[in-house]
């Protein structure tokens, strides 16, 4: 929990105490944030600048420090917020994580802790996975992680018992975890 001193009128002290975030289910990180123009901004350290902080991206910045320091995923292959074609339809994925030979490994689709985790959420990652085929995914509102593994060998699909940790040699056509 960050404690903030305001020297500000009473109307911004409410202003930012109703734009705090929430703690959710995962360790807490340090982060950079600024206030421009009224609004709070987070450093996005993939993206490479400051974003608006939202409930839906303090899930996705708290993860992504989560997936780099609890589960060794190399920061320099994730991917934030791109465009792909899903049938057509320009759509943006939340985070997608690389193998070092350039395959995508993980794609995460992210919701606000307010947001419950439903069937149309994993419909929605299941949408992008079809033009990308990675072999794991998570859906995560912060407070409710959800992970898979795909195996397209057998068309079929687990759930995993934790978010797995990053693994160089993972799953590739077919061929096991080590």
């Amino acid at each position: 929990m960050y404690i903030f001193r305001f020297r500000q009128p009473k109307r911004y002290r409410e202003y930012f105490k109703s734009r705090l975030m929430q703690q959710l289910n995962l360790p807490n990180y340090a982060f950079r944030t600024k206030i421009e123009d009224g609004k709070k901004l987070i450093f996005d350290s993939i993206r490479k600048k400051f974003i608006v902080l939202t409930p839906e991206e303090w899930v996705r910045q708290n993860f992504i420090q989560y997936l780099k320091k609890e589960k060794k995923y190399p920061e320099n292959l994730m991917v934030v917020e791109k465009q792909i074609i899903v049938n057509g339809k320009q759509r943006r994925f939340d985070l997608l994580i690389y193998l070092r030979n350039g395959q995508p490994q993980l794609i995460a689709e992210f919701k606000a802790p307010n947001v419950k985790i439903t069937q149309d959420a994993f419909d929605q990652v299941v949408r992008y996975n079809m033009a990308l085929r990675v072999e794991r995914v998570i859906v995560s509102n912060g407070l409710q992680h959800f992970a898979c593994e795909i195996d397209y060998v057998k068309n079929s699909f687990k759930y995993l018992p934790e978010i797995p940790e990053f693994c160089e040699r993972c799953k590739v056509n077919g061929q096991g975890f080590s």
